[in-house]
């Protein structure tokens, strides 16, 4: 009789233990890494030969800025940072050099930064004479008490700061001089450039600039610099950059939103990705789309366009980098 119940004993462990395997969640990654560069309804035959391997080796070599500060054991802040620095100086991305122009012909950029650590953040909007607004906007967030800062204030705050200053000629390119005049006889068009990270220390980090919408009028802002709108991280849920139209991101506060369908009903990153961009935004004709990466370092790239300029990287050794759905 104890043979019998100590075989059964012995079956309950291996069963309990069993269970408990396949039940075990996914180990959680050292780091991870997503970029994005704007999203938008593409098609291949709207590119000339060579321009999509070239948007392609672009977002690698940030890609790869990112992943080295990781891999090296530093924090997400600066990788997202130092990342949406190389994009802003890429003219092929609507942020920085190469962004598009307003309706009175100017450039009008807006960056934004989020800690997932303490949800503190920084942003500024509407600047046409600063090199990378990425960096003045993690300044507001570092060296001063509050989160946005606009138009000639932020500037001013730049230049006390050091930061480097241009001419508004700087951000010219014949594209998007082009761009303007083919929209000013049709319709808008919109862009961005994002990232966000988890680095191994747990901690979460998103970043987002852009140079706003062809054909703005004077004054609007977009969802970059909006916290929760286009821009958001928390170490409980996700950090997240998105892109797209901006006035529909700001409506429906799709960054802050995502995260919270994880914290308060328990959704992956993905699933809460996929109800918002594909659900809520596709239901009211909201185009874009949105990277993430959560605090287990799973990560998201969802869009409800053709395509998306993207790219991540884990700690895991996996990759890739894309552009259509």
């Amino acid at each position: 009789m104890k043979t019998i119940i100590l075989f059964l004993f012995v079956l309950m462990l291996a069963s309990c233990n069993t269970s408990q395997n396949k039940n075990k969640a996914p180990d959680r990654q050292k780091w991870a890494i997503v970029v994005h560069g704007g999203a938008g309804n593409m098609k291949p035959e709207n590119f000339k030969p060579g321009d999509l391997d070239r948007y392609k080796q672009e977002l690698k070599a940030a890609l790869d800025i990112g992943k080295k500060i990781l891999a090296d054991g530093g924090t997400s802040l600066d990788a997202v940072e130092r990342v949406i620095r190389y994009l802003e100086d890429c003219p092929l991305f609507n942020a920085g050099k190469g962004a598009v122009f307003t309706h009175d012909v100017r450039n009008e950029l807006d960056a934004a930064i989020m800690d997932g650590r303490d949800l503190n953040a920084g942003a500024i909007a509407g600047v046409g004479d600063i090199k990378n607004p990425i960096t003045v906007a993690r300044m507001v967030m570092e060296q001063t008490p509050h989160v946005m800062m606009i138009g000639k204030g932020a500037s001013l705050f730049a230049k006390e700061h050091g930061a480097v200053m241009v001419d508004s000629s700087y951000f010219y390119t014949e594209k998007r001089w082009k761009s303007l005049q083919k929209v000013l006889e049709k319709s808008g068009k919109m862009g961005t450039v994002g990232c966000v990270a988890l680095d191994e220390h747990g901690n979460l980090a998103a970043a987002t600039s852009t140079g706003g919408m062809t054909n703005k009028m004077y004054g609007r802002v977009g969802d970059v610099p909006i916290i929760g709108a286009g821009t958001y991280a928390n170490n409980n849920s996700c950090a997240l950059s998105a892109t797209g139209h901006g006035e529909f991101f700001i409506r429906y506060t799709v960054t802050h939103d995502i995260s919270a369908l994880m914290q308060y009903k328990g959704m992956s990153l993905q699933d809460a990705a996929q109800k918002v961009i594909n659900g809520k935004l596709e239901k009211v004709d909201g185009r874009g789309g949105v990277i993430g990466v959560d605090k287990d370092g799973n990560v998201a790239l969802v869009m409800n366009t053709t395509g998306m300029f993207r790219a991540f990287a884990k700690s895991d050794g996996e990759e890739g980098v894309a552009v259509f759905k």
